[in-house]
């Protein structure tokens, strides 16, 4: 089948599933989940292939680490699945209800967007998610994964294709494209598909961008900012900038800078270095920092750099102001925290950063659609129209105006003696 086929048949699928109900997605999530346990050994035996595969032809250690899909990793999307079908149906939601005259009532009504294609690098883990999200909020999607997880994508998605056909999904709903000129005739069906969510490099999600007429919902850097303020507790922010640097060093939400403030450099420098150190990482900072603690030298491009590694850049800041500026200079609108006790420094910090995100004394790490509580994501949008930060059921969404009637002609509200409109807000009657 041709790209153009297949997205014809998914275009065709999505306009069915829109309409299928809460129960019917729900059990179809359920048999996922389940499939997936039971067949555990025999995903993890075929991730294992793909991994020594990525090894051989010497994958950088941080798509190594995306690529791994272990069991720990296949219990961690099985939660997820159940987190999503505790959630409520995005779909048929009334956001407004206005009578316009008497009889003549207008609803507007969250309704799927349709046929999503989504280009992700190396993470199976991804495919589940995006999947058994675009799923619940009754969308068809074309998934695209790196070629290095080839093997552990096509059994993820056979498992999922199958869960589909067992709970009478339509079929089409989910279709999987395998090479970069795949990919290349996908950015130009903008009559089938609807949305493009890429998720890997910065050069990837520019040639994306670039490169399509389809409305594409993402972000190309993830350079996250920890900020240390004079009045920090210390200890506390030592444990969150490690956190932020360290618990995994290779996704989009971990720190890639940590400003501090100059009033505590003396003393915090050493702190974190020692941490530091103590978790591998290496640290490249300023003329100031390099004056207190051994880092190598920080240079331009470090400020603006996402090393998806175990490298952090470090500059001692004059304070909250100064940091602020910095940050919504370099920072790519991502996800940034401060450290302080200050409240109101905090709330000047939250109000004046340009991000999706902004966190008070916690770890950037907290950025994520399953923390977030929104049954993962399909991805991270620093874009300021229609979905923002980690994107979940809400983002996955749009809406449609339903007016019913009783007869009513414009003709009727013009002229000298027209009928007025009363505009008045009334209770819906569409919600289930």
């Amino acid at each position: 089948m041709s790209i153009a086929e297949t997205a014809a048949a998914a275009k065709d699928a999505s306009i069915q599933l829109s309409a299928v109900k809460t129960a019917v997605k729900n059990n179809a999530l359920t048999i996922i989940a389940d499939t997936l346990r039971q067949r555990s050994d025999h995903i993890t035996a075929v991730n294992e292939v793909d991994m020594e595969d990525a090894k051989k032809s010497q994958l950088a250690e941080p798509l190594l680490k995306r690529l791994n899909f272990d069991e720990g990793k296949i219990e961690s999307v099985c939660a997820g699945i159940e987190s999503l079908i505790k959630l409520d149906d995005p779909v048929g939601k009334t956001i407004t209800a206005t009578e316009l005259d008497e009889g003549l009532q207008l609803y507007k009504v969250s309704c799927p967007i349709g046929v999503i294609g989504v280009v992700f690098e190396s993470r199976p883990d991804a495919l589940v998610q995006i999947s058994t999200l675009c799923l619940k909020s009754g969308n068809a999607v074309l998934l695209k994964g790196g070629s290095e997880a080839e093997k552990t994508n096509n059994i993820l998605a056979k498992i999922i294709c199958e869960a589909g056909e067992k709970a009478n999904l339509p079929e089409g709903w989910l279709q999987l494209l395998h090479t970069r000129e795949d990919v290349a005739e996908m950015l130009g069906m903008d009559e089938y598909i609807d949305l493009i969510v890429p998720r890997g490099s910065n050069e990837f999600v520019r040639y994306i961008m670039n490169n399509t007429n389809i409305p594409v919902l993402g972000h190309a850097d993830g350079i996250c900012h920890v900020y240390i303020d004079g009045d920090a507790d210390l200890e506390m922010a030592v444990n969150i900038a490690v956190d932020s640097k360290c618990q995994y060093v290779a996704v989009c939400n971990a720190a890639e800078t940590m400003l501090v403030d100059e009033k505590i450099a003396d003393v915090f420098l050493p702190m974190v270095k020692k941490a530091m150190d103590e978790k591998g990482v290496e640290l490249r900072g300023c003329e100031k920092s390099a004056s207190i603690i051994d880092v190598k030298p920080a240079s331009e491009q470090d400020w603006s750099t996402e090393y998806l590694d175990y490298i952090l850049s470090i500059k001692v800041v004059a304070g909250l102001d100064e940091a602020i500026e910095h940050i919504n200079q370099y920072g790519s609108g991502h996800t940034e925290t401060i450290v302080t006790a200050d409240k109101k420094k905090a709330e000047k910090f939250m109000e004046l950063i340009d991000s999706a995100n902004v966190f008070w004394n916690c770890s950037t790490r907290f950025s994520d659609g399953y923390r977030y509580g929104l049954g993962a994501e399909v991805g991270i949008s620093t874009n300021k129209i229609h979905a923002r930060g980690p994107v979940g059921l809400e983002g996955l969404v749009i809406y449609k105006w339903k007016l019913f009637g009783t007869g009513q002609i414009t003709a009727d509200y013009t002229g000298p003696d027209a009928k007025k409109f009363t505009h008045k807000n009334i209770v819906s009657e569409l919600e289930n």
